[in-house]
């Protein structure tokens, strides 16, 4: 790395500490990473010193070994798992202390493993590491999640570009989206947040009944609970501390209601599934239930997914995004849902955020399905809003009232 690019990593590093984080002086910090991510673990460590932290470690995983466990392990033996990567994680969010995940492994490692052996795998993990999920998607701590560019991720978003100029060109494009091609990235994000705290504001004043999306291949109408909340940008966590979940975020988010999605929507970007893509896809949904699927590439892993459990048929998260957001003006597929969801709208099958319908933090699963949250030991986002979206909030009354037109913000 040029001495420049490691300036560029330290300045990442702090922004993730400061904003995403917002660490505070005595917390503990956990880094779950992949091994090539080692760099920006090793910068955000020193900066979190420097805020204060008592302790900081890494969890590290390696992607090329699971690979090398779907080739040759025995048939068998998907189903195993270990509990300490929850227990490490646990052990750091019920003594109230903060969470990293680095993302930016290959997009198509897995392309090649038969469906079955990924979804029996993101299964079995997935109802490992519930009790960590429920309480990290609740915002329990203070956490975020960041991503870190790879080789392999460089070579498939760039493949017309020599391995070094992807990977450059790669970079550039992360550094832009979280803001630190500004003169003060930690200004430039107390104004975003602020942005993002007056929409959600809005939206939570106004209390729709429904949302209604319309656009090419797309007529969904998605319920909202009664008392549900808008999230988006900086919002605090149990622990009393705000920090900024996701860096990038473009998206004001909540939960639907589990009972109460209808039609078709088509997806606007190719879904990234543990490992393989799922292209050219539509869903469609009958009293909250997807009851139709349709893929022209990754159909059987995307019926897999909906098949883990009763809650992955259902939707856990709607959230818009305006299609002329920083990142959708990169003109680039990150093919990777951190990014990738900051460029368009979203929906996700799965889990929904009990802190997104009031008075539901803590409750079991069926009081929370009482209340029209979904539970669901996955979480899986896709982009269905584009330029050719029209968005329009429906009220108990009947009104209509135009919310995005052509993918941006009416008012």
């Amino acid at each position: 790395m040029t001495p420049e690019h490691e300036r560029s990593l330290s300045a990442y590093a702090d922004l993730i500490v400061r904003v995403g984080l917002n660490l505070q002086a005595g917390q503990r910090l956990l880094i779950r990473a992949p091994l090539e991510t080692a760099p920006l673990a090793r910068h955000i460590a020193a900066r979190a010193y420097d805020h204060g932290a008592r302790l900081v470690e890494a969890a590290y995983s390696d992607p090329h070994l699971q690979l090398i466990r779907f080739q040759h392990a025995p048939a068998d033996s998907f189903e195993e798992h270990s509990t300490w990567p929850v227990t490490a994680g646990l052990e750091y969010v019920e003594a109230g202390h903060a969470t990293v995940s680095i993302t930016g492994s290959d997009p198509d490692l897995f392309k090649d493993v038969a469906p079955a052996r990924i979804m029996t795998v993101r299964r079995t993990e997935g109802r490992a590491a519930a009790p960590l999920s429920r309480l990290i998607t609740a915002d329990a701590v203070n956490w975020c999640v960041v991503g870190y560019a790879t080789p392999a991720w460089a070579a498939r978003v760039f493949p017309e570009l020599s391995p070094d100029e992807a990977l450059s060109h790669l970079w550039d494009a992360i550094f832009r989206t979280v803001r630190l091609d500004t003169p003060d990235p930690v200004a430039a994000w107390q104004a975003h947040t602020a942005d993002l705290a007056a929409r959600t504001a809005m939206l939570n004043e106004r209390q729709y009944h429904a949302l209604r999306f319309t656009g090419p291949g797309t007529d969904l109408t998605v319920g909202l609970p009664f008392d549900h909340r808008w999230l988006g940008g900086a919002a605090p966590a149990s622990n009393g501390i705000t920090n900024v979940a996701n860096l990038p975020t473009e998206e004001v988010f909540t939960a639907p209601d589990r009972a109460r999605v209808n039609g078709t929507v088509r997806a606007t970007m190719p879904l990234n599934l543990g490992g393989n893509l799922v292209e050219g896809f539509s869903l469609t949904f009958v009293d909250g239930r997807v009851v139709d699927v349709q893929a022209e590439k990754g159909e059987s892993l995307l019926r897999a997914l909906i098949e883990t459990d009763e809650g992955a048929a259902r939707l856990g998260e709607i959230a818009l995004v305006p299609a002329g957001s920083p990142i959708s003006q990169t003109g680039i597929l990150f093919y990777n849902t951190l990014f990738d969801e900051n460029a368009a709208s979203h929906i996700a099958l799965g889990r929904a955020y009990t802190n997104c319908i009031a008075g539901c933090e803590g409750l079991n699963d069926a009081d929370f399905a009482a209340r029209g949250g979904n539970s669901s030991v996955v979480h899986v986002d896709f982009m269905i809003g584009s330029a050719e979206i029209d968005v329009d909030g429906l009220s108990d009354d009947g009104a209509v009232e135009p919310l995005m037109r052509a993918g941006e913000w009416s008012n």
